[in-house]
């Protein structure tokens, strides 16, 4: 675990998504905007794995999810989603400079087809404080 503590700092923090895509799911009849990303220190045991804690904020849904994440020197990978909310994986995300950067996962074992190439990609900066 003091590796992936290790790995995971240069993702803790609040995060506001400055660009991001807006996802219409036709099969679900909703749209989604994410608007913060918050990824915290906090370890939780998952699945007898460690992951930290989270919350990603919504607009649209105005809905506040809490999710659990894991960061890799590469890429920080959140998860967590209730399967209710749609055929969400989570997200992966990675550090490019003082941004973070990333993309909405579809999981398609929960039936909802998505058509080929279909992203919500966001780019996101740290909140000021």
């Amino acid at each position: 675990m003091h590796l992936q503590t290790r790995y995971a700092q240069r993702y803790v923090g609040h995060w506001v998504v400055a660009r991001g895509d807006t996802l219409t799911l036709p099969e679900l009849g909703d749209r989604f905007k994410l608007t913060d990303v918050v990824l915290d220190s906090t370890r939780v045991v998952v699945h007898r794995a460690c992951h930290f804690t989270g919350t990603l904020v919504f607009r649209v849904p105005r809905d506040t999810l809490p999710v659990t994440w894991i960061g890799y020197p590469e890429q920080a990978l959140v998860y967590g989603w209730p399967a209710a909310l749609g055929p969400f994986a989570g997200i992966g995300a990675t550090r490019v400079g003082d941004s973070l950067v990333g993309a909405i996962l579809f999981d398609s074992r929960l039936g909802v087809k998505v058509r080929p190439g279909a992203t919500a990609r966001f780019v996101a900066g740290r909140a000021r404080r």
